[in-house]
């Protein structure tokens, strides 16, 4: 589960943004708190990945608090003033949200924590292993959580990727140098300009192809010596 945190002074902010996290899977809101003193204390005894952070609070501001972090969390700033934004920015906020936030705006905004490689992998999975390792995909206006271990093949298009797995494909709002660059190395490759192999569902090489799954997919001249590499250090 990706653990949330919302601090907003004001009631109906704080409900709206627990009613959006509600909307999505593997997203478990663990506190609230309408100042950033009691957030900042809570932050020094428990990990948070997503911090949904007003700017205008009693004592404390949410820039400040961004300030006095030494390793925060991923920060969406909630506000319902524009002006500091640019500020915001510096200091690393992952988005910018202006009241009242609208779903589409979440969502939105959440993509982007999905994008900045916050998901479990096989180093940082909760029981570290690759079979519970999972990523968030944006299909449509939906995010969907796939499981690596059932990731056949991904297939590029354009500005977007066709993910196939064992049981459906999905179209996702990722390119295909993202996927190459999040997904572990050790348990996929690009094979192609067009294509990333799921290393463990590889049924046979050829000369200038993989099979998987009986779709038979090209290997790239450019892509070909450091898959045959790849292969040579997994067998070894």
């Amino acid at each position: 589960m990706i653990r949330c945190m919302v601090i907003d002074d004001e009631l109906p902010a704080r409900e709206l943004l627990k009613m959006h996290l509600a909307g999505l899977d593997n997203f478990e809101l663990v506190a609230l708190f309408d100042n950033a003193v009691d957030g900042f204390n809570f932050l020094q005894k428990n990990n948070i990945a997503l911090l949904f952070l007003d700017i205008h609070l009693p004592r404390l501001s949410g820039l400040e608090l961004m300030r006095s972090l030494k390793q925060p969390p991923k920060i969406i700033l909630t506000t319902a003033y524009r002006e500091y934004a640019v500020e915001a920015f510096e200091l690393d906020a992952l988005d910018y949200l202006v009241k009242p936030v609208t779903r589409e705006r979440f969502i939105k905004a959440v993509s982007k924590f999905n994008s900045s490689g916050h998901f479990p992998t096989e180093k940082n999975s909760p029981a570290g292993s690759f079979a519970e390792a999972y990523i968030f995909l944006k299909v449509g206006t939906e995010l969907k959580k796939i499981y690596l271990k059932d990731i056949l093949y991904i297939e590029g298009l354009k500005d977007f990727t066709k993910v196939h797995t064992v049981s459906k494909c999905f179209i996702a709002s990722e390119r295909l140098s993202y996927m190459e660059e999040k997904l572990p190395e050790t348990r996929f490759a690009r094979i192609h300009k067009s294509y990333i192999a799921s290393l463990d569902k590889i049924d046979g090489v050829y000369a200038d192809q993989v099979s998987i799954e009986n779709k038979y997919l090209p290997i790239g001249r450019v892509y070909k010596n450091q898959f045959l590499k790849i292969l040579a250090l997994i067998k070894t």
